[in-house]
């Protein structure tokens, strides 16, 4: 296997002002965090590009089915003789379609599986995780970072080792209370197993998954421990993590910034079901310096930065720009659809309490023919193929040992009969299908090609600040320029 070269000591690089968010299923890819790498560089700003670490297996599969070079490059320099097992299991070839039809093995598998099973799931999340940032890392020297949704538990361990074998500079963690991953990072870099405590719902339970990196990595190397940042809404989090943790620093997101947001503390919705935010949601700036520790703004803050900067902060972490630019995964109708919808000022986005498997509340863009309509949602045929979004559970007495898997986004008599309770169900998107389908990675389902959801923040100032092209398009290099101008 190719790794990085060994650490030198060389004195911290300094953080970067300007952050990019790491979105979605596919859309913060390696080709957009490396424009954003690349631009900082080109125009001499402390910026960090990040790719998303969620799905990142399958994304992977995608590409090699698609027959990308780039994605295959990348794998044989990590391991030639990995990279042609994953070509005869998943990528079609002449004369047979066998292998477009053929995914990668639910995450579960990582704890209720045969051991082949999960050696080959291991292994194949690792070396996605490698791809990923190693393709984003290449042709430049500015820093590059993974984004990591804590609730997704099942992958961590082999999607950090991938993402550090390949150098990556930063890791960002949020949705959820990521207090076990500072531990791991430390582990790796000491060339020692990694564990990972996984929630188990209902109980106080928790389930101890380890990953030893040694088989992966070659005599004589090491591995560079990355920054870690903690994505929070709220000082309170951040103090609990500073005073028990190794933190380099918060970025705070607030409720208006796309994809997943945190609870609102009161219990108050507006008239569209919303959930209210107030000042109880609102951080303390002052307790925020007091930690010592530099933090970010997010969720509205890409005209922002100077505010932001004389409020304390480093600087700011921008999505929604970033998502609509030409080297965005997003797929190419959403963008176009998505531009006009907010040069024409008719853009919605709702923040929906029960879309999300994870109970945390999500962005959802209101258009036509996705999930966000009624109809389009009810039609669909209810399935789990993805699974990354499941909880575990604890198996009752006479049913088996050990730890099962439910979504309440899957079928709802699968779910009950493994200790669901209804009412967890209505609403529930598939977010593993639609997320993907929005990046152009659907899946054909029984009924036709799964349905998109389209998230996004709900603040698009951002639109009239950057250098579009006549057809609405820009570039990554325009949102940074545009950041701070």
């Amino acid at each position: 296997m190719t790794q990085p070269a060994e650490s030198e000591s060389v004195q911290a690089p300094p953080l970067p002002q300007l952050i990019q968010g790491g979105m979605a299923v596919g859309v913060s890819t390696w080709r957009l965090a490396r424009a954003v790498a690349m631009a900082g560089e080109k125009l001499g700003r402390p910026v960090l590009g990040v790719v998303s670490g969620t799905g990142l297996s399958d994304v992977m599969i995608q590409r090699l089915q698609r027959g990308d070079p780039d994605t295959l490059c990348a794998l044989t320099d990590y391991d030639p003789g990995l990279a042609n097992e994953l070509l005869e299991v998943y990528a079609p070839s002449a004369g047979r379609s066998g292998g477009r039809h053929r995914f990668a093995p639910k995450p579960e598998v990582l704890v209720n599986g045969t051991r082949a099973m999960k050696t080959h799931m291991t292994r194949l999340t690792v070396a996605a995780a490698f791809v990923e940032v190693s393709l984003a890392k290449s042709g430049h020297s500015g820093p590059v970072g993974i984004n990591i949704i804590e609730k997704l538990q099942l992958m961590h361990l082999p999607i950090i080792l991938g993402a550090m074998l390949a150098g990556v500079d930063y890791v960002l963690v949020g949705a959820g209370i990521p207090n076990q991953i500072p531990a791991v990072l430390q582990s790796y870099a000491a060339l020692q197993p990694a564990s990972y405590k996984l929630d188990v719902a209902g109980t106080n339970e928790k389930h101890l998954m380890t990953l030893d990196p040694r088989p992966f990595i070659s005599p004589g190397r090491e591995l560079k421990k990355p920054r870690f940042f903690a994505i929070v809404s709220h000082h309170a989090l951040a103090m609990r993590l500073a005073s028990t943790v190794e933190v380099d620093g918060f970025i705070i997101e607030g409720p208006t910034a796309g994809g997943h947001n945190a609870p609102a503390r009161g219990k108050e919705v507006d008239e569209g079901g919303q959930p209210i935010y107030g000042e109880r949601d609102e951080p303390d700036l002052a307790r925020m310096r007091s930690l010592g520790k530099p933090f970010w703004f997010a969720g509205s803050y890409a005209c922002r930065l100077p505010e932001a900067r004389a409020l304390g902060a480093v600087g700011v972490q921008v999505g929604s720009a970033f998502a609509l630019c030409d080297e965005s995964g997003m797929d190419a109708s959403v963008k176009r659809e998505l531009r006009g919808q907010i040069a024409a000022g008719a853009l919605r986005v709702t923040t929906s309490a029960t879309a999300s498997p994870t109970g945390f509340p999500f962005q959802v863009v209101q258009l036509p023919g996705t999930l966000s309509e009624a109809h389009v949602y009810r039609s669909r045929k209810r399935i789990c193929n993805i699974g990354h979004l499941v909880e575990a559970y604890r198996k009752p007495a006479g049913s088996g040992t050990g730890v099962g898997f439910r979504c309440p986004g899957g079928p709802v008599g699968a779910y009950l009969r493994r200790g669901g309770r209804q009412e967890k169900t209505v609403g529930v998107v598939c977010l593993c299908n639609g997320l993907a389908s929005a990046a152009g990675l659907g899946r054909v389902a029984g009924n036709g090609r799964e349905p998109m959801i389209v998230t996004f923040g709900k603040n698009v100032d951002f639109y009239d600040q950057i250098n579009t092209a006549p057809d609405g398009g820009y570039r990554a290099e325009d949102v940074v320029r545009s950041v701070y101008r």
